[in-house]
């Protein structure tokens, strides 16, 4: 069984490595500043988004489509957290 800091490494890393850069500069720093304050339902759904493809993940963050109901919520905060460091660079 994971334990749970292998748990969070993992996610971690696949946050950072996700197969286009765009994807990685938005989730690797999210998952930095926030999965290790997560309660185990939101990393649930956390992992949810990760088995996203970064296609449809793209066309959600940037409004070019409705996300799925379940991942809204994370994605409208992903979403502004990405914007919030964008803006302080």
């Amino acid at each position: 069984m994971e334990t749970a800091e292998a748990r969070l490494k993992r996610m971690a890393m696949r946050s950072w490595r996700r197969g286009t850069k765009e994807m990685d500069l938005i989730l690797g720093p999210y998952a930095d500043a926030h999965l290790g304050g997560m309660s185990d339902a939101d990393l649930a759904v956390y992992e949810t988004l990760l088995q996203e493809n970064d296609q449809d993940l793209m066309a959600w963050i940037f409004d070019q489509a409705d996300p799925p109901p379940h991942l809204a919520a994370l994605l409208a905060e992903v979403t502004a957290f990405a914007r919030d460091r964008l803006r302080r660079v």
